[in-house]
């Protein structure tokens, strides 16, 4: 379920003319953006939900679309990637912003990668491990993310050491911090403000994935993919992507190359 922290963004654009793909957001006057954490935060003194990382390029996506098409951009946080997974495809939302993975592929549809990152691994002070491959030996235990894109591309590489899951971020970096891992994995840009928090800690320079991602929508939709995946490529042609990516800071973000590139 949603948190019910959502952010609203009224579009004063000039209408373009009426497109059957998005007939059914037109009708409704918005379009339905959901996040999960760590994509955003609450203001702890307003509660305003503001973008995080992925969630700022993605905000920025989905209010440049909205605008396209005329209508408003609702941004709703949910607490895990797979609430987010099962709100649109129940309907409750209409667009996520998630890693191209098969196992979610085989659920939801997908654009074309938006931009990209890679995952790496925060190690504790005074840890042995300095390369990716060292923290995967027996007896090591690797604090994770449950059904983040990059748990489920770890799980495919690692096959010594153990994987201790959380439901939240924040619960696995407790995990390292408080000695219960070895190693925190997640995309780095997140590693490096978890490794503000814990002196004498170190973001690995080495990285074991690739996260690419898409625009993701719930599956029969043809017409409305197809849609998004046309604006996926204006925007990223325009530079629109790159801006977003540039004045958030995004540690580590590029966007992804066009396929014939």
């Amino acid at each position: 379920m949603s948190f019910h922290e959502h952010e609203t963004k009224r579009t004063t654009v000039k209408r373009q003319p009426d497109d059957p793909r998005v007939t059914h957001l037109v009708r409704a006057g918005t379009i339905r953006v959901a996040l999960f954490l760590p994509q955003y935060a609450n203001d702890p003194l307003t509660g305003e939900l503001r973008g995080v990382g992925t969630g700022i390029a993605g905000i920025a996506f989905a209010r440049a679309l909205a605008a396209q098409i005329g209508i408003e951009a609702r941004i709703d946080g949910y607490p895990t990637p797979a609430a987010v997974v099962e709100s649109l495809k129940a309907g409750s939302c209409d667009m996520a912003f998630l890693g191209i993975e098969p196992s979610r592929a085989a659920e939801l549809d997908f654009s074309p990668p938006l931009f990209q990152f890679d995952y790496s691994f925060l190690v504790p002070p005074g840890s042995s491990i300095q390369r990716v491959p060292d923290a995967d030996r027996s007896g090591l235990r690797i604090a994770v993310v449950r059904n983040h894109a990059s748990t489920l591309a770890l799980s495919r590489i690692v096959t010594h050491a153990e994987l201790i899951g959380s439901e939240l971020p924040d619960a696995a970096f407790e995990l390292l911090r408080a000695g219960g891992a070895d190693a925190l994995a997640f995309p780095r840009d997140v590693l490096s403000n978890y490794s503000a928090k814990l002196p004498g800690s170190r973001v690995l320079e080495d990285s074991y994935g690739v996260n690419r991602v898409g625009a993701a929508i719930r599956k029969g939709q043809a017409g409305l993919l197809a849609y998004i995946g046309a604006f996926v490529a204006e925007t990223k042609a325009s530079g629109m992507i790159q801006r977003a990516i540039e004045r958030g800071g995004l540690l580590g973000f590029r966007v992804e190359p066009d396929a014939k590139s």
